[in-house]
């Protein structure tokens, strides 16, 4: 176990470094060490969950930061958006499979029926009506690529009740997420698609972006990132109900 936490703080490390040295790739979640520990769940989720070795679909890829931890840790991973494929070097010098969506078709995935162990959307569900979608075809889509037993991880599902959100939609100009969930709305959005609901949990009570703006031997310190986490997690715990964000798994069981 050990272990595996060094190889994720290393990891963490790394897409730090890459932000500092090439900001060109836009990892703006890892303009410090502090923001970049609100990964260590998602990644903790994956290796709980999914074998090392499988396929799994990072399906809107973004900047490629997930795939690129994909990657590190052995997975076979390919990339699905509508942007184009993400410039990080690790990912265009590597077997990594990357398929450009056609924004015209915003449901339909180029893949076959039953093709992956896992599909892995972070920061995207929320998004998919603002392209022309909508979340159950989506999910429904996501189903049909996924093998039986098969799991679909999302993270960083908005909180409809979000203190965050709310100042920030108070705030002019300050981005803020248009759709936000419940719950109720993420059993009934998997019921639909034929998902099944293993884990949901709050999480995020902590703001994190802001920290990149805090000197470096401040915000890149690994001892104050794990009492940031420690902290932010018992707020979670205590405050569940206005967190940030919801992770949740759900599988394909028939």
């Amino acid at each position: 176990m050990k272990v595996i936490e060094q190889k994720i703080h290393a990891i963490l490390a790394e897409l730090v470094n890459l932000q500092t040295e090439n900001p060109n790739y836009q990892l703006l979640q890892f303009k410090s060490l502090i923001s970049a520990y609100q990964y260590k769940h998602l990644y903790n989720l994956l290796l709980r969950y999914v074998e090392i070795g499988e396929n799994i679909l990072d399906w809107g890829c973004g900047n490629g930061h997930c795939s690129y931890f994909l990657l590190q840790l052995d997975y076979k991973a390919s990339g699905f958006a509508f942007s184009s494929c993400p410039s990080l070097k690790r990912l265009q010098d590597s077997d990594y499979h990357f398929i450009q969506g056609n924004d015209r078709e915003p449901v339909t995935l180029p893949y076959r029926d039953s093709t992956f162990e896992a599909v892995l959307s972070v920061g995207v569900l929320e998004h998919v009506r603002e392209t022309g979608g909508n979340e159950v075809e989506s999910l429904k889509e996501c189903f049909r690529i996924l093998k039986l037993g098969g799991y679909f991880i999302c993270y960083h599902l908005p909180n409809k009740f979000s203190w965050i959100e709310m100042i920030a939609g108070l705030i002019p100009h300050k981005f803020h997420h248009q759709y936000r969930y419940t719950p109720k709305d993420i059993y009934a959005l998997c019921q639909q698609s034929g998902l099944d609901v293993l884990d949901l949990r709050a999480y995020g009570f902590l703001p994190r972006n802001w920290l990149g703006n805090l000197p470096s031997k401040i915000s890149n310190s690994t001892q104050l990132a794990k009492i940031y986490n420690t902290v932010d997690d018992m707020l979670s715990r205590m405050f569940s109900g206005i967190c940030q964000n919801y992770w949740f798994v759900a599988r394909k069981v028939s």
